[in-house]
């Protein structure tokens, strides 16, 4: 059994922690980059970046976020694929004892055993593959799904890719305030188009006479992409233009060589009817671990 060890990842060069990410997982998840941790830094949050290694070789990496004696691994640490489950959680309790204070961890993937004490039940997130060819990724769309996009596409909506996105944040805040739910403050998205120019995308749809009765607002980080936010008024919903908008992000995340979209948390409390949207693009369901308080320990 490999000693696991736990180091600062060191280098100081752009771009190159998350260039180590791809390396574990091209498309990890938005928590997991680099432009996330520096937000949340400049936000007042302590930041450590740590690599983990067993055998000689890189096996992890850790992005932690802390305050007052608290850290928070969130969607991680990303670990090379072939990692068995024990050698996971020996490395969590090895990351738990190199930082000072409590860590609690919310893992891509299941892991449980000793030293990890469960929190809060495992979520589900809606992945979409957008590997396939445009054909086959069409032909995967559940049958109710794809007849809402054939007749978005015959309405007459028009989608277009806007230059700002203030107007979208404005009218999907309004949305939360109705429907009372949370999200990331509104200054995340400035944040992280500002230190990762062209990775918000941001799509309305509507008519010449109504050019904005829907929108959605995708964040992309290598070959990864995460729906971030949207908004539909009575018009756009009536039109299916939700269905359009999400395609049509598919598409143009696609091109631009994204091969996973995450389209959100799926858990029951958000709605049934939200889920089964998610579900109709074919998008599979990924369980990620439970969040956990991790005890110290030796790997």
């Amino acid at each position: 059994m490999d000693r696991i060890e736990i180091t600062t990842f060191a280098p100081a060069e752009p771009g190159a922690f998350d260039a180590a990410v791809a390396r574990l997982s091209p498309a990890a998840a938005l928590q997991a980059r680099a432009v996330y941790g520096e937000i949340a830094a400049a936000a007042g949050r302590g930041l450590r970046r740590l690599q983990i290694h067993a055998g000689g070789r890189r096996i992890g990496l850790a992005q932690v976020l802390g305050r007052g004696g608290l850290w928070l691994c969130s969607r991680g640490p990303v670990f090379a694929p072939e990692l068995c489950e024990d050698t996971r959680r020996r490395a969590l309790r090895a990351l738990a004892r190199a930082l000072p204070g409590l860590l609690i961890a919310t893992p891509e993937v299941p892991v449980a055993g000793f030293g990890l004490v469960p929190l809060v039940t495992a979520r589900h997130q809606a992945l979409w593959d957008l590997t396939p060819e445009d054909t086959a990724l069409r032909a995967a769309l559940q049958g109710k799904w794809r007849n809402r996009l054939v007749a978005a596409e015959r309405s007459g909506l028009r989608v277009k890719v806007e230059p700002t996105a203030d107007w979208l944040i404005a009218a999907e805040a309004q949305q939360r305030r109705d429907r009372g739910y949370r999200a990331l403050p509104p200054g995340f998205v400035a944040a992280w188009a500002q230190r990762d120019p062209g990775s918000v995308l941001v799509l309305s749809a509507g008519t010449a006479g109504a050019p904005r009765l829907a929108g959605v607002m995708v964040l992309r980080a290598g070959a990864g992409a995460s729906y971030h936010l949207g908004w539909s008024g009575p018009e756009g919903r009536a039109a299916g233009a939700h269905n359009l908008l999400l395609w049509q992000a598919a598409l143009r995340l696609r091109a631009q060589g994204v091969r996973g979209f995450d389209l959100g948390d799926i858990n029951s409390e958000a709605g049934a009817g939200l889920m089964r949207f998610k579900l109709g693009t074919g998008a599979a369901v990924q369980a990620l671990g439970a969040t956990v308080w991790v005890l110290p320990g030796r790997g």
